[in-house]
C-alpha cells in the first residue's frame, strides 16, 4: 500500500485503568522504535483541567474523563495493530470481534474540543445538583452552610441560600469555593 492512499484514522485502545499515560508513551515509544511513527501518528490520553479547593487553595488538576482508555491516531496494519496489542498493560482495542472499529471524525473533533475548552476553562471538580447542602469554604461567607438553589455550570457559578441574619440569603459562589455535606 502506498503512502498516498494511506488513511490514519482514531481507534480506542483499553488499558489498565491508571496506566493510560505510560502505555500512551510506551506506544509513541514503540513506534519510533519500530520506526512506525509515520502510521502511528498520535496518542493522546483525553483530559480535562478541573478546580477544586484543597486546604484553602485553589488548585488545578487534570482528570480523564475515560479512564482506561487511550485515543490512537493511526494507519491500521498487521504491524501498527501488533505494536499497540503487544504494548504493556493494553487489554485491547475497542470494537467488535476481530477487526478495532475507528472512531466517527466528529466523536474525535468532539473530545479534542472539549480537551482544549478544559484547558481554558477549567471545569468545577464537583458536581452539584438543586436543594444539595453545602458548607462555604472560601470567601466572605466562609463556614455558613446553605442550599443550593441554583446552578450555573457553565460558569461555575452557584446560588446558595444562606441563613444569614436570621433570614435566608440568596449568595452568588464559585463551584470551588462550596463542599457538600
Amino acid at each position: 500500500m502506498s503512502n498516498e492512499t494511506s488513511t490514519k484514522q482514531w481507534f480506542v485502545v483499553h488499558t489498565y485503568s491508571g496506566f493510560e499515560n505510560k502505555v500512551a508513551a510506551a506506544i509513541e515509544q514503540r513506534a519510533k522504535i519500530f520506526g512506525l511513527q509515520d502510521q502511528i501518528t498520535r496518542v493522546v490520553v483525553p483530559v480535562e483541567e478541573v478546580v477544586e479547593v484543597r486546604k484553602g487553595q485553589k488548585r488545578i488538576s487534570s482528570q480523564k474523563f475515560y479512564p482506561g482508555y487511550v485515543l490512537v491516531e493511526m494507519e491500521l496494519t498487521d504491524e501498527t495493530w501488533h505494536l499497540v496489542r503487544s504494548t504493556p498493560k493494553v487489554t485491547g482495542f475497542v470494537g467488535s470481534g476481530a477487526r478495532p472499529v475507528p472512531l466517527p471524525p466528529e466523536e474525535v473533533e468532539e473530545i479534542l474540543r472539549q480537551m482544549e475548552e478544559g484547558a481554558e476553562k477549567p471545569k468545577p471538580k464537583a458536581v452539584f445538583s438543586r436543594g444539595d447542602k453545602v458548607r462555604v469554604i472560601e470567601g466572605p461567607f466562609v463556614n455558613f452552610t446553605g442550599t443550593i438553589e441554583d446552578m450555573n455550570p457553565e460558569r461555575g457559578r452557584l446560588k446558595v441560600m444562606v441563613g444569614l441574619l436570621g433570614r435566608l440569603t440568596p449568595v452568588e459562589l464559585e463551584y470551588y469555593q462550596v463542599e457538600r455535606l
